[in-house]
């Protein structure tokens, strides 16, 4: 993969290139076109985020952080049910290796300053 590597974000016919599609990303501002957009470039995104499922459990959590880093996507996060609470796996491109790192593991409460200031309380999640 590289800089022109296209980041899906809704599915396209089955005959289209095969591209990854997280659950959830974030980009960059300036990369917002209009709403007809299918494809993110991959230096546009800033965070790509996958949601565990039992069905999608191998491919989240070892093609797809595999293509994103690949891809030099600098931030991913996981997200898996722990005894029935969520617990997000936080990490970080390291560039000399072009993989992720783990920079933390949050149960209660997500904290982190980079890719960007955010705090989520996990706890209020099922009072929503």
């Amino acid at each position: 993969m590289s800089d022109n590597t296209a980041i899906r974000i809704r599915p396209l016919s089955p005959t289209g290139p095969p591209t990854p599609e997280p659950d959830l990303m974030v980009i960059k501002a300036e990369a917002v076109g209009n709403n007809d957009d299918t494809f993110y470039k991959a230096p546009d995104v800033i965070l790509a985020i996958e949601v565990v499922s039992p069905e999608s459990k191998d491919r989240d959590r070892h093609r797809k952080p595999q293509l994103y880093a690949e891809a030099a996507i600098q931030h991913f996060w996981r997200i898996e049910k722990n005894a029935g609470k969520p617990t997000v796996y936080v990490y970080e491109l390291d560039p000399a290796t072009r993989s992720y790192v783990s920079t933390g593991i949050h149960h209660e409460c997500v904290k982190v300053s980079v890719p960007f200031d955010l705090a989520i309380d996990l706890t209020e999640i099922d009072r929503l």
